[in-house]
Order: C-alpha cells, then structure tokens, then sequence
C-alpha cells in the first residue's frame, strides 16, 4: 500500500514547505490556505509571498480554499497553528474517513484547555488515525531541498512506518516512533525556550549565557516530559534536544527572533504586530506555566518567560531572578 495523494491543511510556511517537498517527490498534492490571497499566489504565480517569499514552488502542487478538497487524500497532514487546531479539525471530521490518517505538524499546547494538539485531535475527529510529524526544520530549508530530518509518531507500528515511507524523501529523513507524546511535548516546549534564549541574545550577554540557557532549559522540558509519560530518548531525539538547538540557535526561528527583539527593548505588540506568521511560544507559554503548576514542576525559565509575555516583569528583572536563585545540585 502506498499514499500518493496528500492533502496539507495551513497554508503558512512550514505547510507549504512540506506541500512543496511532497510535490517534488512525486505525491499528488492539495494545500488547503485560508486565505484567498494565497490560494491565488500559489495556484497563478507558484509561489506564496505571504508566508514563504523568494520560493519558487512547483507547478504539479494545487492550493484551494475548500478543506473538503483535501479529504479525499490518502492521508493528510495538519499544519495549521495550534490555537486553530480544534476548530479546523473539527470540520475535518465531517468530511474524512474512518480510519483516515491524520499527521499534526502544528507545534504548541492548547491555551485554552492545557491539552497537546493529539489530545485536541481524539476529541474532535476520533474516527481518524492520529500521527504526529515534529523535529527540527526550518521551512526555507525544507522548501528548498536541503536535507533535514524528523520523527514521525504514530501508535500503529504498521501505519507508522507506511507514513514515513510515503512522506520521507532523500533531502527529508524520517524516524518512527510510538510515543506520540515525547514527539509533541519537544515541539510544544522549544518554542518557550526559544524565546527565552532570544532574549540572551538580544541583551548580548554572551555564548556562556546563551549555552546556559539551553542546557537549563532542556531540564525543564525533561522533567515537564517525564512527569506526562515521554520517554527519555525521545526527549533526546530529533523533536525534543534537536529542535530545541535548532530554534534556540538561530534568529530564523520567529521565537527567537520575538526574543531577540523583547530583549532589545521592543514591545511585544509592536513584534506581533508587524508579523502575518503566528508565533507559537507566546501561546503556548501560558498553558505549559499551568501544566508545570499541576504536575508541581520546577519551571523557572519558562514561569519567567510567561511573566514577560504578560507585561508583569520586565525583561532585566526576569534575568535578576532566574540568576538569584539558590545554588543547588545539577539535576
């Protein structure tokens, strides 16, 4: 069995990104954008400047502005933003098969109830088969061929690995895995720490700093990920360690690049307000804080980073606290 038709539902960077890839590696591609702009960008001019500028994509990839379009697809990856996951899979579910193969690529925590993308994906479209696609990429690499590689989860060892026969290419290494949770906990956190390590950056306090940051940071995402059932080499892997070094070490990475900007005394409305890209980490910060609080996790890089976002300290104060804390043993 093999899946030539695709539907990618988000017609951002990352989804078009992925569309471009499967496009090139001879899959029957349908994107579906929300925006009528860009169904048009990309179905007249192939390319889509709202979101991917000075791409050149193939002319074989379709874009519509009909989800329904793409539910015919032998499986379909879902790469809207996560705050919008629940709704658009919501509609989805009207239109799909039983048993359909579902890929999440959106990274983040729903604000609103706490729960990962996959969570939100059983409740709203349970008759469909969940995967999850996370890892470290930056969607110009991908769209432009350079290699990259990510971990796919799915439970269905079967289904799993048809899925990254059928989504992986030369320039795209895939893994399989089973643990759908570590696989979206790395994605969801490093857009957190992102942040934060943008911050570093932009107050230029230096690469000691920055690697501090890190490396703190990745033990709060390994004991966040502990305490919700992710294994440790997960963590480990390419969707936890490698993401969180690929979007912590590059301005790329709009989360950095918010950070690097609070750091430098910008506003946070005056950087969201300049972007047609969602960042995120600000989303998701609020809701990884209260997970943190329920499960009794000491977060303080990410507590300090949410503080931010919410105006109630300021950047210099954030780094006050975190450097005041009591000297105790490297967990």
């Amino acid at each position: 069995m093999s899946m030539e038709r695709v539907g990618v539902i988000g017609g951002g960077a990352w989804g078009t990104a992925l569309a471009q890839t499967l496009t090139l590696a001879g899959r029957n591609v349908v994107l579906w954008a929300r925006e009528p702009e860009t169904v048009a960008d990309i179905n007249t001019r192939r390319v889509n400047r709202a979101f991917l500028p000075g791409i050149s994509l193939d002319p074989r990839l379709t874009a519509t502005e009909r989800l329904e379009d793409c539910a015919s697809a032998d499986a379909i990856l879902l790469v809207s933003p996560a705050q919008h996951v629940r709704a658009i899979a919501s509609v989805l579910s009207r239109h799909a098969r039983a048993g359909q193969p579902l890929v999440v690529c959106a990274k983040g925590i729903e604000q609103a109830s706490g729960k990962l993308m996959g969570e939100v994906v059983t409740e709203t479209a349970p008759d469909m088969t969940l995967a999850v696609l996370s890892g470290p990429s930056f969607a110009a690499d991908v769209a432009r061929g350079l290699p990259a590689a990510l971990t796919l989860a799915c439970r269905d060892e079967r289904l799993g690995k048809l899925l990254v026969e059928s989504l992986g290419d030369r320039q795209l290494r895939i893994y399989w895995s089973d643990d759908i949770a570590g696989v979206e906990l790395g994605g969801a956190l490093k857009n957190v720490l992102a942040i934060a390590a943008g911050i570093v950056d932009g107050k230029g306090l230096g690469a000691s700093a920055h690697a501090a940051l890190v490396t703190r940071g990745f033990a709060e995402m390994r004991r966040l990920g502990r305490a919700l059932g992710a294994r440790p080499e997960t963590m480990m892997g390419l969707s936890g360690l490698g993401d969180l070094v690929l979007t912590c070490g590059s301005p790329q990475s709009r989360n950095m690049s918010l950070g690097r900007a609070l750091g430098q005394g910008e506003t946070l409305e005056a950087v969201l307000g300049a972007r047609v890209s969602v960042t995120e980490g600000v989303y998701t910060a609020a809701a990884v804080v209260r997970l943190a609080q329920e499960k009794r996790i000491d977060m303080p890089i990410t507590t300090a980073v949410h503080a931010i976002i919410e105006g109630r300290i300021t950047v210099d104060d954030a780094i006050t606290g975190l450097m005041s804390r009591p000297f105790k043993a490297e967990d």
